[in-house]
């Protein structure tokens, strides 16, 4: 079995971002508006009627703006942690509202959804792993540092959305203020493009096929920069850069 793959939006204007089967999908955050995700996934194919549940991983409004309209217009659960919940001001219907803990599987048709914490200013913040038919497809944006729950979960990834949040030398010289700046780089901030390549390096899976490189800055990083620095090493992993004025996919990912 496959499980295919979509970057919806991805970048401070918001995050969403697509894993499922024939069957069955979910959305990792929901960060952009109702109708544009639909628009999205209609050109890439996909019907949103389709999609069964929405996992929140922190409560930042770039990954929770669209959260309510589209779990109220499609009937669509939304997994959030308690604390999540209570610092992300979401008003979800209490019928449509599902809590989840660190390390938990949550069942979702043939998917299975794991969570697990991750480092970032938020307060209590988590990535995914969605996993079907043998294929495990990682999501991990919005990282500060690489802690033994990223590590141990990118090993297991056939397919991977890895933040590459800046490029260090445009983050020095540009024209954020030094408390902001040092925020960014922070253990609990966000991955440089570097730190990301690191990760890549040293963690991968030799079945590793996708590696969508995600949650670019604006103004501290390039698509041609990452996509520079990544192919030097990409080997037989298909690379893509996801972007933060549309859709890029949808990708098949076999086992």
């Amino acid at each position: 079995m496959s499980l295919k793959i979509a970057s919806i939006n991805s970048g401070s204007n918001g995050n969403c971002y697509y894993v499922g089967n024939e069957n069955e999908g979910v959305l990792i955050d929901a960060g952009i508006s109702c109708r544009e995700t639909e628009r999205r996934m209609q050109r890439m194919g996909l019907d949103p009627c389709i999609v069964k549940a929405i996992f929140i991983t922190h409560e930042h409004t770039d990954h929770t703006h669209g959260a309510e309209v589209i779990s109220r217009k499609h009937g669509i659960p939304v997994y959030i942690t308690q604390g999540t919940h209570q610092n992300s001001r979401l008003s979800i219907n209490p019928e449509l509202l599902r809590y989840f803990s660190s390390h938990e599987s949550i069942p979702v048709g043939d998917l299975t959804v794991k969570a697990f914490p991750k480092r970032h200013d938020a307060n209590d913040p988590h990535s995914f792993v969605v996993s079907g038919g043998g294929v495990s497809v990682g999501v991990m944006t919005d990282i500060g540092s690489a802690c033994e729950h990223v590590v141990r979960h990118f090993r297991q990834c056939q397919a991977v959305f890895l933040e590459a949040n800046y490029d260090e030398l445009m983050l020095e010289k540009g024209n954020y203020p030094i408390h902001l700046k040092r925020r960014i780089k922070g253990e609990y901030g966000h991955l440089s493009n570097r730190q990301a390549l690191q990760i890549f390096q040293s963690f991968k899976a030799p079945n590793l096929s996708h590696l969508i490189l995600s949650h670019l800055s604006e103004n501290n990083n390039h698509p041609d920069i990452v996509e520079e620095l990544f192919s030097k090493y990409a080997g037989t992993v298909e690379i893509a850069i996801a972007s933060r004025f549309g859709e890029v996919g949808s990708f098949w990912v076999s086992s």
